[in-house]
């Protein structure tokens, strides 16, 4: 693991890593490199092809889905891949015609297809091992990402869609600048060190100031709502976010592993950079669906 470090041997030179982790313990120019694709490509998308963003999404939770079940897999848990894959499609796809309510259909059926498969994956010759873990783990994978992603998607469809995406995806980047920048020159107050010893209160002030100031600016300015809209936005998705952090934090504890994947350098794997969007894509369309 990259955090770690080897004990020099006697007579032999102690090589010094090559890039150096930042307080926060990221590599920072990979996070920043990586960061500014992702926007360039998000925002070439929201501009000139909004109705791209149902492919995109789509393809990133299968991404984000395959890595959290590999390693889940690897921690002795058997989850059915198939279903979760082919039900996450279904979850995304079906809110172009129906809304949330196909979004919300394809989760059932694809929870009662993974009961299913997981029940008769070894035969019915013999009662399956774990069989309530894992379909608790497997319920709760099936709304972590697809469900939370699907409600991502709903927010492109009204005439301000692209506002609204740009909304969720600049007040979430702006929580967590606002944390990182205060956590890091500021923060000395842990805000849950059982789960994540690096988060702060003193980084959560930050990103309620910056998120919410985000939040404002992003509704007045790019979608069809009152800039006060953006107050209650953003203080639920700092909330959202920070909490969504604590989630995959923890599980990735109970799992014992450091990054969810590695395919992104400088952040890991793509779930480790969606935790904090997820559910806020909830709480982004619950905020502009009752209040816009």
């Amino acid at each position: 693991m990259t955090d770690q470090q080897s004990t020099p041997v006697a007579g032999q030179p102690v090589n010094k890593p090559t890039t150096k982790a930042s307080r926060a313990g990221r590599n920072l120019p990979a996070a920043i490199a990586v960061g500014v694709a992702l926007g360039g490509m998000l925002i070439a998308t929201l501009l000139f092809a909004p109705l791209v963003w149902v492919p995109v999404v789509a393809v990133a939770v299968a991404v984000a889905t395959h890595e959290v079940v590999r390693r889940l897999r690897e921690g002795g848990f058997s989850i059915p891949l198939v279903p979760l894959l082919i039900g996450g499609q279904a979850m995304v796809w079906l809110t172009w015609p129906f809304g949330a309510a196909g979004a919300l259909g394809a989760f059932g059926g694809t929870v009662l297809v993974a009961m299913i498969w997981r029940l008769v994956s070894g035969g019915l010759s013999s009662a399956p091992q774990n069989y309530l873990r894992d379909m608790s783990t497997t319920v709760f994978l099936a709304a972590w990402v697809p469900l939370f992603a699907s409600f991502g998607v709903l927010l492109i469809y009204p005439a301000d869609g692209a506002g609204r995406v740009f909304c969720l995806m600049l007040v979430v980047v702006g929580s967590d600048v606002g944390g990182y920048t205060a956590g890091v020159l500021f923060g000395k107050h842990p805000m849950a060190p059982a789960i994540s010893p690096k988060k702060s209160w003193e980084g959560l002030a930050g990103s309620l100031v910056l998120g919410v100031t985000t939040s404002v600016l992003a509704v007045e300015f790019l979608t069809d709502n009152p800039g006060w809209v953006g107050v209650p936005l953003g203080l639920m998705l700092v909330i959202t976010g920070t909490l969504g952090d604590l989630v995959e934090s923890q599980v990735k504890r109970d799992l014992g592993i450091k990054d969810m994947g590695t395919l992104l350098p400088g952040h890991g794997g793509l779930m480790d950079r969606l935790d904090s969007v997820l559910p806020s894509a909830v709480a982004t369309w619950i905020v502009f669906s009752l209040l816009a």
